[in-house]
């Protein structure tokens, strides 16, 4: 009787099996269609192997949202906060970003070398991160402009541009730097011209039209007592993220044997996020200091 129930089983799962075999061949035929032809029309992107990946995203026409949601001039602490608030969020979905930097109204995002994220395609690295990044601006605008609502939505719009080596990759954040000293400088004389001299825009800039640093430094010194050099580095450096191990304070519950009724204490536990530095990073002590981000097996 058991020899024949067992058959009688073993009979039912090879039919089944068989079944399931001619559903899938069937759902499989019934897939394709004489419309999927349009799929030889998409572009490969897949970016070069063995390479590193940067995607810059920069905000669309942040001049006008500025003005309109009255950020500080030169700059705005709350803005650039947001930003890097965000560009943290992205980075803590995005694991295989080993490093980014920002300025203004802008953030750069490196992927690791030997990254196959989504298969390396550029289309997917640049929507990825410029969709979190823009629903992660609105999502923490009430946390830095409390008193200040959201008008309208920001735009950012994206790139994604492939470094061949190591010294390609540090050059190319060095230019973001070096751009980020330039524009800052410049604002930052422009604007003490305009708020406290009085000067219309166009009456600044033509003051300050074929200056050099020096010159910018000096009127800033001269006629405002103003150091450039004791400004905030946030606003002259921009800020580098990075992957730091960092120890997180809570407050736990805990239940000892002999009570009923638990204790809460303080528990600190370690976790690796990405925490923003003010720094130089055209130098080479940055990157002494900070070895794993270059690594080939970060």
């Amino acid at each position: 009787m058991w020899a024949s129930r067992k058959a009688k089983v073993r009979d039912c799962w090879a039919a089944a099996s068989v079944t399931l075999r001619r559903c899938l061949k069937l759902g499989a035929n019934m897939a394709k269609s004489k419309f999927e032809y349009v799929r030889n029309f998409e572009a490969d992107d897949t970016c070069l192997a063995h390479c590193w990946v940067v995607v810059r995203l920069d905000g669309r026409n942040f001049h006008r949202f500025a003005e309109k949601h009255n950020f500080a001039k030169p700059n705005d602490s709350r803005a650039l906060h947001l930003m890097t608030k965000c560009a943290q969020t992205v980075m803590k979905e995005l694991e295989d970003i080993v490093i980014a930097y920002g300025q203004s109204d802008e953030y750069s995002f490196v992927f690791k070398r030997k990254s196959n994220w989504f298969k390396r395609r550029a289309s997917k690295f640049m929507t990825h991160v410029a969709s979190q990044f823009a629903s992660s601006f609105v999502f923490y605008w009430r946390d830095y402009f409390e008193d200040q609502p959201l008008l309208y939505p920001p735009g950012f719009d994206g790139r994604v541009i492939v470094y061949p080596s190591n010294q390609t990759l540090k050059d190319y954040l060095s230019w973001r730097q070096a751009d980020c000293h330039i524009n800052n400088l410049y604002n930052t004389v422009f604007w003490a011209l305009v708020q406290q001299s009085g000067l219309t825009p166009a009456q600044a800039q033509e003051r300050l039209q074929g200056t050099l640093a020096a010159d910018k430094n000096e009127i800033l010194f001269s006629e405002f007592n103003i150091n450039y050099n004791n400004e905030p580095p946030m606003y002259r450096k921009g800020t580098v993220l990075i992957w730091q191990k960092v120890g997180e304070v809570t407050t736990k519950e805990v239940k000892l044997p002999e009570e009923m009724q638990g204790k809460k204490m303080a528990v600190t536990r370690t976790r690796t996020k990405p925490v923003p530095l003010y720094c130089d990073i055209i130098g080479d002590a940055f990157w002494k200091e900070h070895p794993e981000i270059l690594d080939e097996d970060s």
